[in-house]
């Protein structure tokens, strides 16, 4: 009886890409160890005849399995890719926070959320305030937008990073211009989570919302706060009338935004590229100035300049946006 006669072995395609994805690790392991059983199923038919049947059901088996983790772990990546143009991403987590000037700071940082409000508005995207930190004479310490509608994420990539104003405060006697600083950070937010999150990772934490929204608002602890033990990661949510969705949207903030961090491996890691995006909102960390005097915005990383303050503060961002577009590489 004449022994199968192996078939050479299949030339295995380049892992290393999808070994070193943490979303397809395990896949490629997969894939490896279907490798080495198949030489050892061909070894195997052509050197005992009673088996060689069997070890080519077998083979043929595992190399469907083979392909199908193939066909698997490309797709993961074409979603990472697409994801990352923001062609996935249904919204974005939108994250102010006052930073050098004191109350001239947080000021600042309440107009820039009216500007990037008004031009959410023009283009017809929703615009919700998750949670909020109010400074006694106005505007925001910090403040966490869900933006949600179709390029919002497109739009909106390019505004991460430390954003200066240079004006002379109402308050200023002496006529000095002062330069204050609000941080800008954005994140995709996803319609499909794929992190994973363990109950006993999380302490979950209860309070009364504040602000407008009636009598419930104030006497029921609606507001939640979740505190990811793991990484220190802390959310908050506010902005609806229930528990349960405030503690849902929290969820899903929580969620993308380790997404996030899990892309560059650990907790420690993402702070640093935060640390890199946003800097420590020094005045000297910044992409874009704001100088009332002059009239004029400058976007330090393409080195160009718009006039009429007015109406980018009133949300007319296209000409900026578009320019950053065409000159700039997709972030991040």
């Amino acid at each position: 009886m004449l022994l199968a006669r192996p078939r050479p072995p299949k030339k295995l395609p380049d892992l290393e890409p999808f070994k070193t994805n943490p979303k397809t690790t395990y896949l490629a392991g997969e894939y490896e160890r279907l490798a080495g059983r198949l030489i050892e199923l061909k070894e195997l038919a052509s050197t005992d005849p009673s088996l060689a049947s069997l070890a080519t059901d077998e083979i043929a088996a595992h190399e469907k399995s083979q392909a199908d983790l193939l066909t698997e772990m490309q797709r993961i990546v074409e979603k990472e890719e697409g994801s990352a143009e923001g062609e996935n991403s249904s919204g974005l987590i939108l994250e102010i926070r006052a930073g050098a000037g004191g109350d001239e700071s947080a000021l600042f940082a309440g107009e820039l959320a009216e500007m990037y409000q008004r031009y959410a508005e023009g283009k017809g995207w929703s615009f919700v305030a998750v949670s909020e930190s109010k400074a006694e004479l106005g505007g925001y310490k910090e403040v966490i937008f869900e933006v949600g509608g179709e390029g919002a994420y497109d739009d909106f990539r390019y505004e991460t990073g430390v954003h200066r104003i240079q004006r002379i405060p109402a308050t200023e006697k002496q006529g000095r211009i002062h330069t204050s600083t609000a941080s800008v950070a954005v994140l995709p937010l996803q319609t499909k989570i794929d992190f994973v999150l363990s109950p006993a990772d999380l302490e979950i934490t209860t309070t009364r919302s504040g602000g407008a929204g009636g009598q419930n608002v104030n006497k029921v602890e609606t507001a939640v706060r979740i505190l990811h033990k793991p990484s220190g990661l802390v959310v908050r949510s506010q902005s609806e009338r229930s528990q349960q969705r405030n503690k849902d949207k929290g969820m899903a903030i929580l969620a993308a935004k380790l997404q996030d961090a899990q892309e560059t491996s650990s907790s420690a890691a993402t702070a640093e590229d935060r640390r890199r995006q946003i800097g420590r909102a020094d005045r000297s960390e910044k992409i874009r100035t704001y100088n009332i005097s002059q009239d004029r915005l400058t976007d330090h990383r393409i080195k160009e300049s718009w006039h009429n303050l007015e109406k980018i503060f009133q949300g007319q961002l296209e000409p900026i946006l578009a320019t950053l577009k065409e000159k700039l590489p997709p972030p991040r």
